[in-house]
């Protein structure tokens, strides 16, 4: 799969991984400058923000120059954007717009749940015609092609994943879309009537679909014999155990795949054990070579196994470039070729969002560590697990607090000894020592979208 990596660059496929890192840097480079004064031309933001740091764009000519460079916008700083687009030009694509609104082809809203819609999803016809063959090619580096029928079940419509589909038609493969709001048995039951070979889905989705379909269509999800599971939008193939269950589930690959406001096009490769994400349009921005502190916004340096919150700088973009974006994504970086399909690029392991962050007793946690040790503990629990929160995040006076379920055979004799074990494990990796609550098996819902990690009790008060 290595050598079929890069699609839009195919000549970076003949470089040895010692040089590839340069020679990405040449292309990233090379597009830098143009883009960043194609924005500063454009953009009332983005002329403002430059000329508040006192840079022109032709003062970046090199990453170091663009790390340098503080973070320009956050999703809060995105939200005022639009607002302020909304009172001065009557539109809600934000002051970033750099086209015309009447040449904006596809947008995509992000889905508010924690405040103001944003439209970051937003392409003229030509981004799209771009990064609709990137979205496909990720894809097809999972074997999709010509012919296969890909059940595609997420919140559709205006929704940031619908560009997606731009992707898959442009293999010759077929999206089934149905919108995730629409229930369990009307995904099931299209799924038995139209044999998918592939399911794009979230992994608690396709978890929820493993319970279900006994009882809709009487028969185990792996019956389906699908090819693939592509799954994103939330943490879940990176954890073994809920790969092993999905993969030994289903009887297919389960992919781990992601493309943040349409940047930073990603997907794992057809391995047994999770080695990341591999970054196949380096082309398309700089986010994978630009990370920061998510607490200072002081850059970290991408070197192999360094952990930051990934600034997103778009290189080929119209509609709504992205520059110097600190995102909310926490990545792992690794910059040693793939131990098994030997891509040489850089490769990302999702922590977790900046925004999930907690601070227990001054330990910063991800929700990510927590579900990852928990899961270890499968079949004693069943995996399922909320983070309990009786006040705003991030700051927790202890102790933590988490509601688990416990396996089906698990006794109730038993749960004791079983927290003070998870409690253990807890300690001994993240440095915490939780209150467990337990719950029976099933009664933690699942959702049709994404499946919250909290129990935010201080919304209810």
């Amino acid at each position: 799969m290595g050598s079929r990596a890069y699609f839009s660059n195919p000549d970076l496929n003949s470089f040895s991984s010692d040089q590839i890192e340069e020679k990405i840097r040449l292309i990233q480079e090379e597009r830098l400058s143009p883009q960043l004064r194609y924005c500063y031309d454009r953009s009332p933001f983005y002329r403002r923000k430059f000329d508040e740091v006192g840079a022109k764009p032709e003062d970046i000519r090199t990453l170091e120059d663009l790390r340098a460079l503080p973070v320009f916008m956050t999703k809060e700083v995105e939200r005022e954007n639009t607002m302020e687009s909304l009172e001065k030009n009557s539109h809600p694509f934000g002051t970033h717009l750099c086209a015309p609104v009447n040449e904006i082809y596809l947008t995509g809203t992000t889905s508010g749940t924690t405040g103001v819609p944003t439209f970051t999803y937003t392409f003229t016809k030509n981004d799209m015609d771009w990064i609709g063959k990137a979205l496909g090619h990720r894809f097809a580096y999972s074997g999709v092609g010509k012919g296969d029928r890909i059940l595609f079940i997420f919140s559709l419509g205006i929704y940031a994943t619908t560009m997606t589909l731009w992707g898959i038609r442009g293999l010759g493969a077929l999206p089934i879309d149905i919108d995730a709001r629409a229930g369990s048995e009307l995904m099931l039951r299209i799924a038995d009537l139209t044999k998918p070979t592939y399911m794009a889905t979230t992994p608690s989705l396709a978890e929820h679909l493993i319970q279900k379909a006994p009882s809709i269509i009487g028969k185990e999800v792996g019956v389906l014999k699908m090819k693939g599971l592509l799954l994103t939008g939330e943490i879940g193939v990176s954890i073994p155990e809920v790969k092993r269950k999905l993969e030994e589930t289903y009887g297919c690959r389960a992919y781990d795949y992601w493309a943040p406001a349409g940047h930073s096009i990603a997907i794992t490769c057809d391995s047994d054990v999770y080695h990341g994400m591999h970054g196949l349009s380096p082309d398309l921005c700089t986010s994978f070579d630009d990370l920061v502190d998510p607490d200072t916004k002081r850059s970290v340096p991408a070197e192999d196994g360094a952990i930051g919150e990934m600034v997103i700088t778009s290189l080929k973009r119209e509609a709504a470039p992205l520059i110097k974006y600190a995102y909310g994504d926490i990545a792992q970086v690794y910059t040693k070729p793939c131990p098994h399909c030997g891509f040489p690029g850089k490769r990302i392991k999702i922590i977790g969002r900046s925004d999930d962050m907690l601070v227990v007793k001054g330990v910063n946690i991800y929700p990510s560590a927590i579900i990852q040790v928990v899961s270890s503990f499968v079949p004693k629990v069943t995996g399922e697990m909320r983070i309990v929160l009786d006040q705003p995040p991030p700051r927790v006076v202890p102790p933590l607090k988490l509601k688990l379920e416990y396996g089906v055979e698990t006794r109730e004799p038993d749960l004791l000894g079983l927290a003070n074990e998870i409690k253990r494990a807890l300690h001994d990796q993240c440095k915490i020592r939780p209150q467990i609550e337990w719950v029976q098996p099933g009664s933690l819902e699942k959702s049709t979208r994404k499946t919250p990690v909290f129990e935010k009790n201080y919304e209810k008060r």
